[in-house]
């Protein structure tokens, strides 16, 4: 279920508004902001932060963020029981700060053209005049053949890259296609290497991704757990931690599987999703108990629980967490913090706040 905000004005810019998902895990909601009157090519970043206060006028939910229009937002999970202590009259107040980086609409702004070297990098995509690598996805798979019992061998797909552009986007995919023979030059210096266990789409995606594409909404969701594997595997951290919001926004936590998205969350070190999961064991404890076994489950578990119960007990009398705790600091919040000052944001909840506190 899915509920927007009538429109407002902010900045000089008409057509922001707030959206509302009650997501996947029972008893919460995705909160979140959004504009979809920016074109498409304009890029703008907007500091925000979203408050809500219940009826005593204290304030129990707070979001902070960074509205990029070329990325997705990645907004807040938040339980519904807060939000219902904060209606009146069966509406919802939220409180929008906003402020500018740059000039805004208010008075024409002078022509200014930006920086081409995305667009300029975008036209290289599988541009095999001047790659130096390519890339042989799948084939080899048998299939059989209709009214015959032979089987036919599926050939590869072929995508072609170049090694400059890998070594700084995707790292683990560049060590892979060895050192460089020198240059293009003709097909004998072009490298040949071949990638299984990922479905040619996904790589598609995750290779137009580096080379500054963008990923649909609908390719996301389609795909999230297939792309969370292969930008893991191969280091492109910025898409693996988009796909993971869209796969939390996305799945529905169930008792039956709560373990295998645990499992995965923990293997993929994937913080958002394990965090996600917790919450959920948390807030369903009692028809948890007795029916999931943690035998097999990892003993960095128990310290995400106790953290998740700590989270709760610090709310105040009127339900307001302590944001400033970095111990219960969220994973997104921490994963903002960890960015801004230019920190890897990709690890575990405890790599994190080891990290932030290193650099605090």
């Amino acid at each position: 279920t899915r509920i927007t905000s009538p429109e407002f004005t902010c900045l000089g810019r008409d057509g922001w508004f707030l959206e509302m998902v009650l997501h996947g895990r029972p008893g919460t909601a995705w909160l979140n902001i959004n504009n979809l009157s920016i074109e498409s090519e304009e890029i703008i970043k907007v500091p925000y932060s979203l408050s809500v206060r219940n009826l005593a006028g204290e304030e129990v939910v707070f979001i902070p963020g960074i509205y990029c229009s070329d990325e997705r937002t990645l907004g807040c999970i938040i339980p519904l029981q807060r939000i219902m202590k904060a209606l009146v009259e069966g509406t919802l107040t939220v409180e929008v700060r906003m402020k500018t980086i740059g000039p805004t609409n208010d008075s024409p702004a002078a022509f200014i053209p930006k920086n081409p070297i995305r667009e300029n990098i975008l036209k290289l995509f599988m541009d095999e005049s001047s790659a130096d690598v390519v890339f042989e996805v799948g084939g080899g798979q048998q299939q059989a053949v209709e009214n015959d019992h032979k089987k036919a061998k599926t050939s590869p797909i072929s995508f072609y890259a170049h090694r400059l552009i890998l070594q700084k986007c995707a790292p683990a995919l560049a060590e892979i296609c060895g050192s460089d023979s020198g240059g293009r030059g003709d097909n004998n210096n072009m490298t040949s290497v071949p990638i299984t266990n990922i479905k040619p789409n996904v790589f598609r995606s995750l290779l137009h991704y580096v080379y500054g594409g963008k990923l649909s909404d609908a390719e996301l969701e389609e795909n999230a757990k297939d792309l969370i594997d292969a930008a893991d595997k191969f280091g492109v951290v910025n898409l693996k931690l988009k796909a993971e919001v869209c796969y939390v926004e996305s799945i529905t936590l169930a008792i039956d599987n709560i373990l295998d998205n645990l499992l995965y969350a923990d293997s993929k070190n994937c913080a958002l999703l394990k965090e996600t999961v917790v919450d959920f064991v948390v807030e369903n404890k009692e028809d948890v108990l007795g029916k999931v076994s943690f035998d097999n489950v990892p003993g960095s578990v128990v310290t995400d629980v106790l953290t998740a119960m700590t989270r709760g007990e610090e709310k105040g009398d009127g339900g307001v967490v302590n944001t400033n705790n970095i111990k219960t600091m969220r994973v997104g919040t921490l994963r903002t913090k960890l960015r801004e000052k230019g920190l890897d944001v990709d690890g575990t909840r405890e790599a994190m706040i080891a990290l932030l506190s290193e650099h605090s």
